[in-house]
């Protein structure tokens, strides 16, 4: 787990709430096509107004950082929160 990459990661506002939706998939991606449990499509998070390649760009930060997984199926991406690492994160804070 590289602490520094996580905090940088969660710097960004835009980043934080996408953490936050991946939480509640289903309160937040009802209309994903997919089943949750592969994860969320990258086109979905296009709902924060931002470009497809700024949504990128986010997505591929957390990735870096290991908060969030990422499973490529075909053309597509999906995302999930990689709860193992969030949960070590917050013991590591606890710890300081």
């Amino acid at each position: 787990m590289d602490r520094d990459a996580i905090l940088k990661a969660l710097a960004s506002p835009v980043r934080r709430e996408m953490l936050a939706w991946l939480k509640e998939p289903d309160r937040h991606f009802s209309a994903e096509m997919h089943p949750l449990e592969m994860g969320i499509c990258a086109g979905q998070f296009e709902r924060c107004g931002l470009s497809q390649s700024t949504v990128s760009s986010h997505l591929s930060a957390l990735v870096a950082s290991g908060l969030v997984t990422q499973k490529r199926v075909g053309q597509w991406a999906f995302y999930q929160r990689n709860e193992p690492v969030i949960a070590a994160f917050r013991a590591a804070l606890d710890d300081l």
